[in-house]
């Protein structure tokens, strides 16, 4: 009996219930939840960023934060010498974050598995340290952005105009990440997990692949980066340390890896835990860090459950088939 297939209604609930957040929180009187869901939007941006090299493409990037911290570092430093215009912002984020996320690819993807993982850390420290080492755009203290990102049409200067604009580029990213799973490039990307000898077999080159999937990753990051900047009107060598990188895989593994709603839930049930907890207590890590271990020992198959809400049940093996009698032949006949 055909199932329901509810896996195909998640994005579209899930994004009206956020566009109902900001009408919500005005009627209640509550601008918080409109900031506090904006932040969470920005990291779904991030962690659905992450996906397409963790959950595609099975690499484990511990050093992700860092193209988030460089979006926000392109907001600040223009606006520091008085260039607010919301484009060229844009611009140099995409430029910065596609030629670091070349170079530090180029280097990451020589290797794999833990050596993969400790490289991408490294460079991540490396900006880490280097933009503590700016004391002319705040250090260790972070830099002020006196002035909101101006697009033109719209400017980024509250928390509500932060908040449309996550959420429409965050729709954008999940319909994208929807066709890019299913595209040809796609489908070798995950091959590349799968069984990169066969890839290369069939004539494409797994390094190419994955270089071209990081670099996607690392812009999507950095726009996330733009947005984080104008909701907190700062930047800080903070937003690109390991535990924010940290952050962004539980997120996915919460979520489902290599699922289009993932991120998103895991983004939403993350930071609204983190949010809960700290109203508890101020050690309030001590319940994060077991609830999390707990979410990681009962997760089986990546956290298949969004995939089982496609209402897609997974093939029952077939009884073997038994080869047919031979066909009486008849007397004085041959086959």
């Amino acid at each position: 009996m055909n199932r329901v297939k509810l896996g195909a209604w998640v994005v579209p609930i899930l994004f009206l219930v956020l566009a109902c957040v900001p009408f919500v929180a005005e009627a209640v009187g509550e601008p918080f939840y409109v900031t506090f869901f904006a932040r969470v939007l920005v990291y779904a941006l991030a962690a659905c960023a992450l996906n397409i090299v963790l959950g595609f493409a099975g690499l484990v990037s511990f050093g992700h934060a860092m193209f988030i911290g460089l979006g926000c570092y392109a907001v600040g430093i223009l606006s520091y010498y008085g260039i607010s215009d919301g484009w060229l912002q844009l611009l140099a984020a995409v430029a910065v974050c596609a030629l670091v996320a070349l170079v530090v690819g180029a280097v990451c993807l020589r290797t794999s598995g833990i050596g993969f993982i400790m490289i991408t850390l490294a460079f991540a420290q490396m900006f880490y340290f280097l933009m503590v080492s700016m004391t002319t755009f705040g250090g260790d203290d972070g830099l002020n952005i006196n002035e909101a990102s101006n697009f033109g049409l719209f400017e980024l200067t509250g928390s509500t105009e932060v908040y449309w604009a996550a959420w429409a580029v965050l729709l954008a990213s999940c319909v994208f990440l929807a066709r890019l799973k299913k595209s040809p490039f796609g489908m070798v990307l995950q091959a590349t997990h799968i069984n990169p000898r066969r890839v290369n077999a069939f004539g494409y080159s797994v390094f190419r692949v994955q270089l071209a999937a990081y670099v996607m990753s690392g812009v999507l990051t950095g726009i996330a980066g733009v947005l984080l900047a104008n909701l907190t009107a700062f930047a800080s060598p903070s937003y690109m340390s390991w535990p924010v990188s940290g952050e962004l895989i539980v997120m996915l593994v919460i979520g489902g890896l290599g699922t289009i709603a993932g991120p998103v839930v895991g983004a939403i049930a993350f930071l609204v835990m983190e949010e809960f907890f700290k109203g508890l207590t101020q050690h309030w890590m001590l319940i994060m860090g077991p609830v999390i271990v707990v979410i990681a020992l009962l997760a089986k198959s990546n956290f298949s459950w969004l995939e089982r809400l496609r209402g897609v049940a997974a093939p029952q093996p077939s009884a073997p088939e038994t080869a047919a009698e031979p066909a009486a032949v008849p007397a004085g006949e041959t086959r």
